[in-house]
């Protein structure tokens, strides 16, 4: 595999009329990959970095998927006494379906089935965020999605990605063939690598997005932490 450039090639996930078993499975699969290799963890860092001493605050998560991050969070805003409003965006029916069945995790939730680009706040949330989300976008789509994020953030927003490895991406291949039962898991976890970011790509990203002091961190396993607040 040549990691030189992104990888554009289609993810199993992407295309349409997946059975909801498939997804589920897919989707607990992730959180696991996402608890155990620091997913959860760099998330709440972002989260934590843009909240700082506020006891309220809402948050919005597009292409959330089956809502693992949101529960990671709720979880960590209730050992810090954090009044929490939380907004779950996804174009997938079948994955909000599954984030509905965490319902009891949450105090204060919305779940949205829809194309972010489409979505209209009649509030905008403080923080706008995603995990493993860019990585499925072209260059221009997202400068469009960085733009849209600080746009429609109080505070700010942050993202949660791939860094583009060979370490990594044959690391996740190994690893998914050998313990992954998802037949999507084991094709676009490394192919979502492929698909991944340098750090002078998502600079290169900020930048068109007219966006100067966002922070762009390397974080533990493979993965890059991008955050910008309002100034």
């Amino acid at each position: 595999m040549n990691l030189t450039e992104r990888s554009y090639q289609t993810e199993f996930l992407d295309e349409e009329l997946i059975p909801f078993e498939d997804i589920k499975q897919n989707l607990k699969e992730l959180d696991f990959i996402n608890k155990w290799l620091g997913g959860h963890s760099i998330t709440i860092d972002g989260f934590r970095q843009l909240v700082e001493n506020k006891k309220e605050v809402s948050v919005c998560e597009i292409g959330c998927g089956g809502g693992d991050n949101l529960v990671a969070i709720q979880k960590w805003c209730r050992s810090e006494n954090i009044k929490l409003s939380i907004t779950g965006i996804d174009l997938k029916k079948e994955c909000i379906d599954f984030a509905k069945s965490r319902q009891s995790s949450f105090s204060h939730v919305n779940w949205i089935v829809c194309d972010y680009k489409k979505v209209s706040f009649e509030r905008k949330p403080d923080i706008i965020f995603s995990s493993l989300f860019c990585h499925h976008f072209t260059f221009e789509e997202l400068v469009f999605q960085f733009t849209w994020m600080k746009e429609n953030s109080t505070i700010g927003f942050f993202i949660n990605d791939l860094q583009r490895s060979t370490i990594a991406y044959y690391s996740i291949k190994i690893l998914t063939q050998l313990f992954s039962k998802s037949y999507l898991v084991k094709n676009d976890a490394p192919l979502s690598v492929a698909r991944g970011f340098t750090k002078e790509e998502l600079s290169q990203i900020c930048s068109q997005a007219g966006i100067s002091n966002a922070t762009i961190q390397w974080k533990w396993a493979f993965r890059y932490l991008v955050s910008y607040k309002h100034e």
